[in-house]
């Protein structure tokens, strides 16, 4: 049976990017001699095409499966370091590569080791997924005040807790858990960062998205807030989480939807806003279409048309309560200002201008809200971000937020980073010969610092720690309570 599934991504003398290969990639085994008799020693070492390797060790006879290795090459010198065992291993490679000779050693026990490369299929990055070092499990939250069901991924840390946690809520538009952005998965990333280093992070798909229920379309910025609060409630009921460290982490309008609910009596124990809006709708929107139109290629006249359309189809939907009759207008003055405009795309663009949501946001001031955020708030926004301008929102923020006395707020303003938190593209890591983009480090490390900061519970190293190695007796050794639970999360 497993008792710990943990993966570790360990440097090698330097990152190669694109490459694949190792004289330590593959499968070694050796026995060490204890006083009990011996111990097969199993280290699985697979070649990332990063230049990085993935290390593990299985000890059968302990019940240790997939511990993680730190493992180092120089020259023929092979260095290994367990950590969650106390243990190392230091030897050499043989010329012929099939052969690693050295000592073990580990508290009461000092032994030599030969590990032998053994023969089977090859372990590649291609074809190789390494286990999580946390629990993953699929949740559904129930909204009982909009009577719906969100579904969502709850990634808990190993360990008895209590955890530190965080609500992850999206941007506008219906988005599913992840975010997907092209092969990009901002969420997934961002999940996975946190819950490797201690903090329970729940993420779930909007409403009418995957299995949730409900009907995005029909929702407005307001109506989204009580879905962030039921998943916030959700956290606080669960018997692993701190219930008084439970942030919210959101992303453009998620941001704005925590701040909204940390606004509320029943406020979050601090937000995190990644390009959240200082500024009120009709500016935002404003902004968008500028730099919408300047990624076209606009000039500036057709820039200030395209602006005063916007304004009067604004002015339109305000004065027109009626749906039907502010679609009309508004796809009659689409038509005029272009008349090769297709009609099935006015219509669906007179049925977006006229949503509950977007009537909201047009009137949306976030500045009307932001005095009553008691709360810590973290507020970052990259300077790359053409959809919200880190110049213009992050002072607005901050202004707002501190208007009634509230001095736990912190803004960074980060170089190169877009709307989607992405690094920039020269930054971006090679993986099997592709180029993928990645969530900005130094963000991670914002907001997992902010977390840390405001949760006490939160240990200094990813979250609990394996099992380790017994020293060596005549019987085998007991397993404790809580390796009886690690068993029974790495059974499912």
């Amino acid at each position: 049976m497993l008792l710990l599934l943990v993966v570790v991504v360990c440097a090698t003398a330097g990152p190669k990017p694109g490459a694949a290969a190792s004289p330590l990639g593959g499968q070694w085994r050796g026995s060490l001699k204890v006083p009990s008799g011996s111990w097969e020693m199993v280290v699985t070492i697979v070649p990332l095409s990063n230049g990085t390797l993935y290390a593990t060790l299985d000890v059968p006879k302990q019940k240790i499966s997939r511990m993680p290795v730190k493992i180092e090459l120089k020259g023929s010198d092979v260095s290994m370091r367990i950590e969650e065992a106390a243990s190392k291993f230091v030897g050499k490679l043989a010329t012929d590569g099939k052969r690693i000779s050295g000592t073990w050693t580990q508290p009461a026990l000092t032994g030599p080791l030969v590990l032998e490369r053994t023969t089977g299929s090859v372990i590649n990055a291609a074809t190789f997924k390494p286990a999580l070092p946390y629990r993953e499990e699929e949740v559904v939250v129930p909204n009982k005040v909009a009577k719906l069901r969100l579904t969502g991924t709850l990634t808990m840390p190993q360990g008895k807790g209590p955890f530190p946690a965080v609500v992850l809520i999206s941007d506008s538009g219906p988005q599913d858990r992840n975010v997907v952005v092209d092969n990009y998965r901002m969420f997934h990333i961002l999940a996975d960062y946190l819950t490797r280093r201690g903090v329970a992070v729940l993420r779930y798909d909007d409403r009418g998205v995957g299995r949730s229920t409900g009907s995005y379309q029909q929702a407005t910025t307001a109506d989204l807030v009580s879905d962030a609060q039921a998943a916030m409630g959700f956290l606080r009921a669960h018997y692993k989480v701190n219930k008084a460290q439970v942030g919210m982490v959101g992303h453009g309008e998620g941001a704005n939807v925590a701040l909204l609910a940390a606004a509320d009596r029943n406020a979050p124990d601090y937000v995190i806003s990644l390009a959240g809006y200082g500024l009120s709708g009709p500016e935002v929107l404003k902004r968008q279409q500028v730099e919408i139109m300047r990624l076209i290629g606009a000039n500036t006249q057709q820039v200030t048309s395209a602006l005063q359309l916007h304004e009067q189809m604004l002015g339109i939907i305000r004065q027109t309560p009626n749906n039907d009759l502010a679609r009309a207008k508004v796809a009659a003055m689409l038509r005029m200002s272009n008349a090769d405009i297709d009609f099935t795309m006015v219509q669906a663009r007179a049925h977006q201008l006229t949503s509950p949501w977007y009537r909201f946001f047009i009137d949306f001031d976030p500045q009307a809200k932001l005095g009553q955020v008691k709360c810590p708030v973290l507020a970052l926004n990259g300077a790359a971000d053409l959809l919200v301008a880190a110049n213009k929102n992050l002072p607005t923020l901050q202004k707002g937020l501190k208007a009634s006395g509230n001095r736990r707020v912190e803004t960074h303003k980060l170089t190169g980073v877009n709307h989607w938190f992405q690094s920039s593209a020269t930054d971006w890591p090679l993986v099997n010969g592709q180029v993928q983009p990645t969530f900005s480090p130094k963000a991670l490390a914002l907001i997992h610092g902010w977390v840390a900061q405001h949760s006490t519970t939160l240990p200094a190293a990813p979250a609990a720690p394996a099992p380790t190695l017994a020293k060596p007796k005549l019987k085998a050794p007991k397993s404790t309570g809580g390796v009886a639970t690690q068993e029974k999360r790495a059974a499912r």
